[in-house]
Formats: structure tokens, sequence, C-alpha cells
């Protein structure tokens, strides 16, 4: 999180959070803080999800639309998070931080099963399939979605701040600006209707699933935007080789590309049909992951803070956008 925003969260911006979710107070675990402030809480023994967001990430009417999509897709049947009212009724709450800005705050329901890492036994082909099964039937269910009345639609995905690289990248960086411009045009031309183009979530790597050894429950939704399914295809190949293949060479995480690849779409054509053109898409969406994460690495965390491993990652990826070049070449 950036230092201007930690100064703000405030121990009073938490507890009074959990008051007006009628959450146990002093009983909850921090998990993460990179875009948002996310722990685990308690109502009754029962464990649920809060998530507070600084209005520099997020606004009211965006945290509203990924409520009501989540919403529509559990009534298709689809295993993500439920979206609990206050003990206001409001599905979003707000609180003012000491600069004027806000937070605000969200709770859902805990995911079912248990993360898995990369590096597990269950990280495996099985996964794979069930994982491309929900990106699935994710899609199929978004071609019908419609926000409800009142609800401000999500972003485009052209509207990420984090493309605007030369706002958090350093000025010496000229070649992954004009790469990052030449990939925003070209991909402005490419066809959008409605078997492949949609809402969608556009994170979902390993880091945003549970897994019961049969199906998994995807969460995280606080970058759904409009994007091409292809995208959704992307992002989780491409994690799965950022995370499982740090200093391999390309030969192998080829390899494991394709073994990925074939289990992931075996269950995805299941659910959904296959985007057309995903052959010449994919590596485009691969190249973009590249350039949102190097963007927001610079954002989030000062060079103070990084480590040997995130500046070797962090040149590796730099290197990639300054070939154009993509983490995987089927």
């Amino acid at each position: 999180m950036e230092k201007a925003v930690d100064a703000l969260m405030t121990d009073d911006i938490l507890t009074n959070f959990l008051r007006i979710y009628s959450l146990n107070i002093g009983n909850y675990k921090k998990l993460g803080d990179f875009e948002n402030y996310v722990y685990e809480v308690y109502k009754d023994e029962k464990a649920y999800i809060l998530r507070i967001t600084h209005s520099s990430h997020r606004m009211l009417e965006e945290l509203l639309s990924e409520a009501d999509w989540m919403s529509y897709l559990i009534s298709k049947s689809l295993k993500v998070p439920e979206v609990f009212p206050s003990q206001n009724g409001n599905l979003v709450e707000r609180l003012t931080a000491g600069d004027d800005s806000a937070f605000y705050a969200c709770l859902f329901s805990k995911a079912e099963g248990k993360p898995i890492s990369v590096r597990a036994p269950e990280f495996n082909k099985e996964l794979f399939h069930a994982w491309g099964s929900a990106v699935g039937k994710m899609h199929a269910a978004t071609k019908s979605y419609m926000p409800s009345a009142g609800i401000v639609p999500r972003m485009q995905w052209d509207d990420e701040e984090l493309l605007k690289v030369e706002k958090y990248i350093p000025e010496e960086d000229q070649l992954v600006i004009k790469h990052t411009e030449d990939l925003l045009n070209l991909l402005q031309n490419l066809p959008k209707h409605i078997n492949n183009y949609g809402l969608i979530h556009t994170d979902l790597h390993s880091g945003n699933f549970f897994y019961d050894g049969k199906d998994i429950q995807v969460f995280d939704f606080d970058d759904c935007c409009y994007h091409w399914f292809a995208s959704d295809i992307a992002i989780p190949l491409y994690y799965s080789l950022l995370y499982k293949f740090k200093e391999a060479d390309q030969a192998e995480m080829e390899i494991f590309g394709k073994q990925f690849l074939d289990s992931f779409l075996d269950g995805y054509r299941l659910e959904n049909e296959i985007p057309e053109d995903l052959g010449r898409q994919l590596p485009l969406f691969l190249r973009l992951r590249d350039i949102t994460l190097y963007s927001v690495l610079h954002k989030k965390i000062a060079p103070e803070e990084r480590n040997s491993q995130l500046l070797f990652m962090m040149e590796t990826i730099k290197k990639r956008i300054e070939r154009n070049a993509p983490i995987y070449v089927s």
C-alpha cells in the first residue's frame, strides 16, 4: 500500500467498520494490504472477509457495481462470495479519512476450500480443468448480465489507471512507454461482440480462488471490468508461469504452458465456446499483463522496499516489454 494511504488507515477506521457490520471487535486477522486492506473477521464465531478500500483506488459506484455483478453470478449458480449488508442495510459503508478522503468497506462470505500453492501436488491438470470450467461458466453467464437499476456499469478495460504507465515508471523507461502505447492502439482495433467481450474478473490467478478438490470458488472481484474473454484465459496462464518458474528457462515454461492450456481449455469448453482468434489474442494479453504488473509494482512498492528477488522480477518484466515478447509463446 502507498505510504500516504497507510498513514490514513488508523485503528479507529478499522474498529468503526467492525462496529458498523456488527463484527467482533478485537478479533480479526489481517490477510493483505497491497491494493486493499483485507481482514478475516468474525461474527458469532463464523468467519467472514472484510475488505477496506481507499477512495484513491475505488469509488462508491465502482464498489456497488462490483457487488451487483457478484450477486448476479450467484443467481446463476456460480461459486462466488456473497456480499452482506451492514447494520444500516448498506452493501458498502463509508468513513471519512483524516485528509477528507474516504475509506469504503464491504463484507463478504469466506470462500470454501483452501488455497493451492503452485508448488503443491494439487497444482495439476485436474485443478487446471476446474479452473477453466469456472472461467468458462463465468463468461457464459456474463453474456446476459445487465446492471441493476441505479448501478453504474464497471469501467472498460482501457480506463485502467495503471495503463498510464508514465505516471508510475521511471522517466528513462521510454521504450516501455512507447511499446505500451503501441499495444494499446493494437488492442483498440480488436473486434468486440457478445461471444468474446463482456464484464469479466480480469485477475483470476491462483491467489484469488480456493479449491475443494473438485471445484474452485473465485473471490477478489476488485479489478472486474469490461474486457475480452481472452484476457481471463491469459491471466491464469501468466501468473502460473510467473509464480512457478521464477528463473526457469523458456523451454521448460513452454512445456508447462501447453499442459496448462490444454487442461484449462478442456474445462472451459464444457461451459462456454472458446473465444475466436484466441491464438492470436493470447500473446497480446500476456504482454498487457506484463505492463500492468510493471506499473503497479512501481506504484505500490517504494524503491527502498524492493528486495533482490522483486528487483530481478521487475527487470525481467521490463526486458520482455522492451522486446514486445510475451511470457509464453505457444
